[in-house]
């Protein structure tokens, strides 16, 4: 098979032709020349296959990718053929709002799958019992005798197995004063030792963990100082008193401090 010798010939042909323009002409006879001085191997552009391919009486086809060298001429005149559908304004149409349904099935399936992971998350929180979830020395502020508040989250940490007079919303003036005992204590006890502020599961229903229903959206914590709880330390000052729940919900909170 030689590529170059059957464009030669092809070539040859064309110029026997009686209808060629002197143009034509002269273009085919270069390219002839150019064969014949590279020994096959010249190199031709686009522009140059697509004239060749028109004089050789292909001016009715589309070439679509044209050999940049000869070895990529047939052996046969037999040029490709690319047929496009004309899409016109029905046609654009359609394919703008074939578009816009596959990309808007790709935004549904995102967040569907985000929210399976997040569930998944939350369950495998729920499921595990009400232990460390997590233990380091994190930075946070007292918002009062019972609740911190870690600095860099959204919601501050309920602390658990205890609760502490209301200073924000009393029920009594007493209420309020031992509220404020309280929050000044636990800021003394937290600025004067090693503090350790634990993560636990809240004692929640499972899937409500981190939302309004379940401990108001807060998280929940164990605070040590020197290794003691500080709850155990504020109920033996009279600053607080127990306060136990279950694996997924707690009894009423109890408040004795405006009773009698």
């Amino acid at each position: 098979m030689d590529p170059a010798g059957n464009l030669r010939n092809d070539i040859e042909t064309a110029l026997l032709r009686q209808n060629l323009t002197a143009w034509q002409r002269t273009f085919l006879t270069d390219i002839h020349a150019r064969l014949e001085r590279s020994g096959g191997q010249a190199r031709l552009s686009d522009k140059q296959w697509r004239k060749i391919f028109e004089i050789l009486g292909r001016q009715n086809s589309v070439i679509t990718q044209p050999p940049t060298i000869i070895s990529g001429y047939p052996t046969r005149h037999r040029a490709r053929r690319s047929f496009r559908l004309p899409l016109g304004r029905t046609g654009r149409r359609l394919k703008w709002r074939l578009e816009r349904l596959v990309l808007g099935f790709l935004i549904v399936a995102a967040v569907a799958i985000a929210q399976q992971i997040f569930e998944f998350g939350s369950e495998q929180f729920q499921s595990a019992p009400a232990t460390t979830l997590a233990s380091q020395t994190q930075e946070f502020t007292v918002t009062d005798g019972d609740t911190v508040h870690v600095v860099g989250e959204a919601a501050g940490t309920r602390l658990v197995g205890f609760n502490t007079p209301e200073k924000f919303s009393p029920e009594c003036e007493y209420e309020r004063q031992q509220g404020e005992r309280a929050s000044a204590r636990l800021r003394e006890l937290v600025a004067h030792g090693s503090v350790q502020l634990t993560k636990v599961a809240c004692a929640c229903a499972p899937g409500t963990q981190g939302r309004a229903k379940c401990n108001h959206g807060r998280y929940c914590g164990t605070l040590t100082v020197d290794g003691k709880d500080v709850g155990s330390i504020l109920i033996s000052e009279g600053l607080a008193v127990p306060f136990v729940c279950g694996r997924t919900s707690c009894p009423p909170t109890p408040r004795p401090w405006c009773t009698g």
